[in-house]
């Protein structure tokens, strides 16, 4: 950049000898009394002291002043121990200079008033003398000491520096006039300018290019010579631009500073001061401020011009030449002044061995710490602003001599990463335990410019150490005139960032083995790795922050990864270096941001992730990296190559250096991934960590197992058809959706659609390598073990742990694998009941909220291992297992705590439970035993949990229905209700069915439990229904045939008790009938007892009449043939189902001590609002549900009216249709019956329309915007939870509460049609099929129920009983239902951009970016409480195509169940369901005697 300009080092080195005095040709004392008195003179008119004592100069001329000049020029040159002439001299010159201020002084001369550039040039050079260290001064003080004893002993003597100090002292006081010159002075020339900036480079080259002494006088002034440099030099850039040669000679001499500490800390505060400014001029406003304290922002004028910005950026910068040099001793210590060291002095035999370069290192780390602080600057991130604040900084603006400081780094080191390590990983991944999101500013610069400027330094730096580091500048190892930070066609030889007349070399040093020999101990490579570690970092943070869709230069990309596999070497101890955890901690995003060919550090990666994440305790070389922080990182790096073995299989990685050995395959990789997941898994004691860790096991089990059933079930993988569309997985979902519904309970859990390249079985190093495989089933096991046995003994205090450790025990319960064994799905939930019972045998004062949180959600995990597991109920011991659970959580303690003990009953028991939560869970348990587990799905699959059938609905189906239309108002008149145990809701029917001909007591009951509702029609049976029809009845039966003989016929009297009925003695029966004697003083029973003596009286005396008229009647009698009566076609069944029941005894009807109201209570059906109180109850969806909405967002969108839109369009990418088929199956939401994302529309049919009530003419919705929940959704559910999947393509999709209108679907559609062909992606109206009809082709209820409406005409009569049905009140949606966002980003830049504030408020937004692979990876974000982010997707996480769609469902329903969780009022839907019907009891209780009770039963109901 200066080659063709000439430079001023050489005249500035002479410029003490170029401006002798006259004087000193005299004697030394003549010329001391010469100049003693003159100055004196002088001195006494300045009025230092007092200012008022100041007086005119009596210098009148130009002769005068210049003789007086000559004699004070001497007067700086004199001797330390002449302090006071010295000091009146530097008095005398420091007064005249302001002359060059807006106010000068009275006593300056008339001619310095006059022409004050003139003199001021001429003052600023003498002014020079008094900074030159004066040959001999400490021999003259103390002769005996020798200034080779100086150099061993490393400090001065005292009285030497008390001399020091005195100079010190005059030299800040002329340091402080130069900067009040440079700041107020309006009069300076450019010459008195040039002069000021040639008298700060001569001075600081006088002090400070010779080999550093502690405590001389260069070592106390370095830090404030250095300082006013710097700082007029930047004021100098605004007021008068220095020249090309001045920038060359500053450059130079800057170079013979480089041994000292303080260059480089001016350096960084200069560099990042104009950086600061440097980057709104470059970026605007809204690019990250790098915040610098405020006394460096005062560096920099307001006045300076963004050009003069931009030019004294670059300047500066390169004005230590490359700052990689300081690693290399031979070229600082290439001096004239470190050369004539090692000659005059015995104890350095080499300029390298001098004791001031042990401090090197730490100026070179704090060299590449400035660079990097730089790089992080330029790309957005927020470690700038922490790492000035550990920089030390001189007080340029003090007004005296700053403190001592030593040369030793070893305390930066320390400081500065322990302050940085948390900020560096918040910048990398953007994962603090406060979900910061720190991430590069998206108006950052590519990647490409930035290693334009900084590549060269940053390249060289990584390889400090290595066999790869060759000679800068060798042709071979140039990057060319991109890599390096200037550029000169004409200098192919030699560094552009050298001179050539400084007394530097301008060739720049490499070190062979035959010379890192010749270095001290501790200036070999391997004491510079704290800077190579700093530079690796900084190289791994500019490629992670890549764009989407940028490119790196081949050239750049090569030297990374070649840097990286150095850095990341292990040794055989397994010791992390400092370039290793440095790398680990900046590249955390190495393998998400499709870096091209990126998979060759795979291996490498793989080996430093086995020196960190299975040892307990990491061994390092340094001690402030944070090892928590260190194992976040590494796990990180982790879960985004989990899923590259399986997709790349058997691909072979290739090789940057060739070594001779066979290839490495990504199959390979597996067994190692996997042992290196459960190792670390078992070692980890941090909370975010194994939350991490959990989810990429999870991922491992999910994604093996998918493989491995798309592999049965057909051959071909993307891997041999990449043009597979999502037509085909939609046609999967049509054709499998019945068998999915006949699935225990719906889960679509293994409802899988893609997957990728072949499989191949690879063997574990750890275990058996021959006999067993890394199967599916494998990792299943050993992800059941570990994690059940970590649970209990390690996690089980750590709420957030154990939940995503109950989570991911939920998630393996649900993938269906081939080889599953039943006897690992029993230990499982045989662990589960453990932990429970251990988590409620804890001591009271343990027990707490997320105490009885973890509880909740390990009965949650029972529930999904049972009901995926149904089998695990026939055995006795796990059916046992689970129902002590059961007891312990519903009362709080176990009937029977040992085998051998006895078993404490019911009744003796005190309901003590752990808490109301607890209770709760375990009947929800319970109950899902009972009802759920191994149940056969009804007609509507999981869709619905209850029948549809109401009152309306039966009521049409009855003999007694006339035609027209009911209302439920009307129909639950027809109905006898009564609620059983303030739990269940028993509405009776008493009518016969239509098509029911027998003449059987029947009755149809529909049972409203906490759990669902489900309807049964039953029947009185004498016999089996195999034998009924085998009984033979005729019309007329006729009269018997008389016997032969008819016999003869004897009158008696019967004879009502034995004739020794008085000899019988009474038993204690016989007196339960009290005697007439013991109630005669009773006057009440007394008259009972005459009322009875009346009636039988008057029934003896009607008695004797009438037989007194049979005797004395003697008309002809004629008999009748008996005749069999008509079979009874009115029942009373109610009554008759009751009794059954048991429930029409005493006890039932009356309170209990436990309970004021009776077990069995009826229910007034006329009283306002009864039906719509049925009506509410129905509503009340006995399963969790939530809501998920997916956005597409093209590159660069932020409106949220685009991104709405972008689903109707035809061009989306194919695996964003993938994934939404693999999210859920299509359903209609006019004919579903479970939840669709608004209460309006859910848990009901919706009628029909009519083809006038629809609008034809209306606009076509074509893509996925299909399902925008108006007439079709993707839904999926299981018997817990509900999930409606939306598509919104208008933002009324999102808010939208009321009732939608009617859908116009044909229900006779494919769901194969709902997503286009590849040819058209878009999608269709009328596409969508009625899923729920679908399921129920072809299987009817049996016919026994006499609930057969599968004909047209039942049918169309059941849809028109269903009226309007009513939602939960607003106050209640809030609690119970929970929105997640699912956004699919073509650009990752675009999260930071996403307006999820417009779209509206979710519990967690997933984003979901595509990789060139076809990998995808994960991002997760959103405002997080107490309970951290659910599992089993973490942020960050690589997934494949082929189990996102599981992983996505699991994470949305689990982070749901946490917010549940961590609400103080939420209630399950069983209990919302229980107080229901405790409120319909309140409402429309009967109040009702015993006796009352009895004959409503025999009153006939009307509607």
């Amino acid at each position: 950049m200066y080659a063709d300009w000439s430079s001023l080092t050489i005249q500035l080195q002479c410029l003490g000898n170029s401006t002798q005095s006259v004087l000193s040709k005299l004697p030394q004392d003549d010329s001391k009394q010469v100049v003693s008195a003159v100055v004196k003179t002088v001195a006494n008119n300045l009025g230092i002291t007092v200012s008022s004592d100041a007086k005119p100069s009596a210098l009148n001329t130009e002769q005068e002043v210049n003789w007086c000049m000559e004699v004070i020029c001497h007067g700086l040159c004199l001797p330390l121990t002449e302090h006071k002439v010295i000091s009146d001299s530097v008095n005398i010159y420091c007064e005249w200079l302001s002359a060059l201020l807006p106010n000068p002084k009275i006593c300056v001369p008339k001619p310095v008033l006059e022409d004050p550039n003139f003199y001021g040039q001429k003052i600023i050079t003498h002014l020079n003398h008094l900074f030159i260290p004066r040959k001999g001064e400490e021999e003259q003080i103390n002769p005996a000491v020798t200034t080779t004893d100086k150099l061993v002993k490393g400090k001065t003597l005292p009285s030497a520096q008390d001399t020091i100090h005195r100079q010190a002292v005059v030299c800040h006081r002329v340091l402080r006039r130069v900067q009040e010159l440079a700041h107020q002075s309006t009069v300076m020339e450019r010459e008195t300018w040039e002069a000021l900036l040639s008298f700060l480079l001569a001075i600081n080259d006088a002090l400070l290019s010779p080999p550093a002494v502690k405590d001389d006088i260069g070592d106390q002034l370095c830090e404030r010579v250095l300082g006013v440099l710097f700082e007029i030099w930047l004021i100098a850039c605004v007021k008068s631009f220095p020249s090309p040669t001045l920038w060359k000679t500053f450059r130079e001499m800057c170079m013979n500073w480089r041994h000292r500490t303080g260059l480089v800390t001016q350096w960084n505060r200069v560099n990042l001061c104009l950086t600061s400014r440097l980057l709104g001029v470059l970026y605007g406003p809204r690019f990250p401020v790098l915040n610098i304290p405020k006394e460096d922002s005062e560096l920099i004028p307001d006045t300076m011009t963004n050009e003069c910005v931009a030019q004294s950026w670059f300047r500066f910068l390169n004005c230590i030449g490359n700052p990689v040099e300081l690693s290399k001793p031979i070229a600082v210590s290439n001096t004239q002044q470190f050369k004539e060291y090692a000659l005059k002095s015995f104890g350095v035999v080499d300029p390298t061995y001098h004791p001031c370069l042990a401090s090197l290192p730490s100026i070179f780390l704090k060299a590449m710490k400035g660079v990097s602080t730089i790089v992080d600057a330029y790309l957005g991130l927020p470690r700038p602003g922490q790492m000035i604040s550990t920089m030390s900084r001189s007080t340029s603006t003090s007004a005296g001599p700053p403190q001592n400081q030593s040369l030793s780094g070893s305390s930066l080191i320390s400081t500065s990463a322990v302050m940085n390590s948390a900020i560096m990983l918040a910048t990398v991944t953007g994962t603090l335990n406060d979900q910061q999101n720190l991430s590069p500013s998206p108006l950052r610069p590519s990647c490409n410019s930035i290693l334009h400027l900084f590549g060269l330094w940053l390249f060289e730096a990584a390889f400090i150490g290595t066999d790869l580091r060759v000679n800068s500048n060798s042709p071979k190892s140039s990057l060319g005139a991109r890599g390096s930070v200037e550029t000169s066609r004409d200098q192919p030889r030699t560094s552009s960032f050298t001179g050539g007349s400084s007394g530097v070399s301008s060739q720049t040093y490499s070190l062979p083995a035959s010379e890192m020999e010749d270095l001290p101990p501790g200036l070999t490579p391997n004491n510079f790795e704290s800077g190579r570690a700093e530079a690796l970092g900084a190289l791994c943070r500019i490629f992670c922050s890549k764009r989407t869709g940028e490119e790196i230069l081949p050239v750049y990309l090569a030297r990374f990864y070649l840097a990286v596999q150095k850095g990341l070497a292990v040794g055989p101890d397994k010791v992390v270096s400092e370039s290793l955890a440095s790398i680990l901690l900046n590249s955390s995003n190495l393998l998400r941001i499709d870096l091209d060919g990126v998979n060759v550090l795979a291996p490498f990666l793989v080996t430093a992730l086995e020196a960190v994440l299975p040892e307990k305790e990491i061994k390092m070389t340094v001690s402030y990296i944070n090892r928590g922080d260190l194992r976040r990182s590494a796990i990180h790096l982790l879960q985004s190559m989990l899923a590259l073995p399986l997709h790349f299989s058997n691909m072979h990685i290739k090789e940057l250096l060739p070594t001779g050995g066979p290839s490495v395959s990504f199959n390979q990789l597996k067994p190692r991934l996997v042992n290196l997941l459960i190792n670390a898994l078992q070692v980890e004691t941090e909370g975010v960590n194994t939350h991490m860790l959990l989810g990429c096991l999870m991922l491992g089990v999910q994604d093996a197992a998918s493989l491995e059933e798309a592999e049965l079930t057909q051959n071909d993988g993307f891997s041999n058809n990449t043009d597979r569309n999502s037509a085909g997985l939609f046609n999967t979902a049509s054709e499998t959706g019945s068998v999915m519904s006949d699935q225990t309970n719906g889960s679509a859990d293994h409802y899988h659609h893609t997957q990728l390249s072949e499989r191949s079985s690879f063997n574990e190093p750890s275990i058996d390598m021959d006999n067993v495989a890394d199967s599916a089933h494998a990792l299943f096991v050993r992800a059941t073990y570990l994690v059940c046995h970590r649970l209990i003994s390690s996690w089980r205090s750590e709420l957030n742990t154990s939940l995503a450790a109950l989570e991911m025990l939920s998630g393996l319960a649900r993938i269906q694998i081939q080889e599953q064994d039943a006897l690992e799905c029993k230990r499982a939930v045989k662990w589960l009941c453990d932990y429970i019972v251990t988590q409620c045998s804890r001591p009271p004062q343990a027990h707490s909220r997320d105490l009885h949180s973890s509880i909740v959600a390990a009965f949650q995990a029972c529930v999904t291992w049972l009901v995926h597991h149904p089998y695990l109920l026939q055995d006795k011991e796990c059916l046992s297992t689970v129902l002590e659970v059961v007891e312990l959580g519903i009362s709080g303690s176990k009937s029977q705590q040992k085998a051998s003990s006895t078993p404490v009953t019911k009744d003796e028991k005190a309901l003590n439970p752990a808490s109301r939560r607890v209770r709760e869970a375990a009947e929800n348990l319970l109950s899902v035993i009972m009802e759920q587990v191994g149940h056969v799905q009804s007609l509507t699959g999981s869709e619905c949990l209850s029948s549809l059938l109401d009152e309306s609905s039966l009521l049409l189906q009855s003999n007694s229905w006339s035609g027209e239309q009911v209302s439920n108002h009307t129909a639950v008149k027809a109905f006898r209700y009564f609620v059983i145990d303030q739990s269940v809701v028993l509405g009776i029917l008493e009518e016969s069915l239509g098509n029911s001909q027998d003449p059987h007591p029947t009755v149809t009951a529909i049972i409203r439990c906490p759990s669902n509702k489900s309807v049964w029609t039953l029947k009185l049976r004498h016999l089996p229904r195999h034998k009924s029809g085998q009984v033979q009845r005729s019309a007329n039966p006729g009269r018997p045939l008389a016997m032969a003989e008819p016999g003869t016929r004897k009158d008696s009297k019967p004879c009502f008790f034995p004739d020794s009925i008085e000899k019988i003695p009474l038993c204690a029966a016989d007196r339960s009938i009290p005697a007439v004697d013991s109630i005669a003083g009773d006057e009440t029973l007394a008259l009972e007892l005459d009322r009875l003596a009346r009636l039988n009286e008057q029934q003896s005396i009607l008695e004797k009449d009438l037989s007194h008229t049979m005797d004395e009647d003697t008309s002809y009698s004629t008999e009748f043939e008996c005749k069999p009566p008509e079979p009874c076609s009115e029942f009373q069944t109610a009554r008759l189902i009751l009794s059954h029941l048991g429930f029409l005894s005493i006890s039932a009807l009356r309170g209990a001590l436990d309970s004021p109201l009776p077990r069995l209570i009826a229910l007034h059906t006329e009283n306002d609002g009864f039906a719509k109180d049925i009506e509410s109850l129905d509503q009340i969806s006995p399963r969790t549900f939530d809501t998920m909405y997916t956005f597409y967002v093209r590159p660069g969108q932020t409106n949220s009216v685009d991104i709405i839109s972008n689903s109707q369009a035809g061009d989306l990418n194919k695996m964003y249709l993938e994934l939404l088929a693999s999210l859920g199956w299509p359903v209609n939401v006019s004919t579903h019956s479970g939840w669709t994302g608004d209460y309006s529309t859910s848990w009901k049919i919706i009628d029909e329309p009519s083809t006038n009530d629809c609008n034809p003419a209306g606009p076509k919705i074509s893509g996925p915007a299909r399902f925008n929940g108006t007439e079709a959704i993707l839904y999926w559910a299981d018997v817990s939870s509900e999930l409606a999947i939306i598509v919104p393509c208008r933002s009324t999709d999102i808010y939208s509460t009321e009732s939608r209108p009617c859908s116009s679907l044909s229900g006779n559609q494919q769901a194969a049609d709902a997503i286009s062909t590849h040819s058209t992606s878009s999608f269709e109206r009328g596409d969508i099929p009625d899923c729920a009809e679908e399921r129920s082709s072809g299987s009817g209820l049996h016919g026994s129920l006499s609930l057969d409406v599968t004909s047209g005409e039942s049918t169309t009569r059941r849809k028109q009983g269903r009226t309007n049905q009513v939602h939960p009140d607003q106050k209640t949606r809030s609690n119970i239902d929970y929105k997640v966002a699912l956004v699919w980003l073509e650009s990752m830049e675009d999260y930071l951009t996403f307006p999820v504030n417009e779209l509206g408020s979710f519990s967690i937004t997933i984003f979901v970016h595509p990789l060139s692979t076809g990998l995808l990876r994960i991002k997760l974000a959103g405002s997080f409480g107490k309970i951290s982010v659910s599992s089993p997707l973490v942020d960050g996480m690589v997934v494949s195509r082929r189990s996102v769609g599981p992983l996505l469902r699991q994470t949305a329903i689990n982070m749901c169940r946490r917010r549940r969780l961590e609400q103080d009022l939420y209630q399950p839907p069983h209990v919302r369901r229980k107080l229901k019907i405790q409120e319909l009891v309140s409402k429309h209780r009967i109040q009702m005697s015993e006796p009352e009770f009895f004959a409503n039963l025999f009153m006939n109901t009307s509607y």
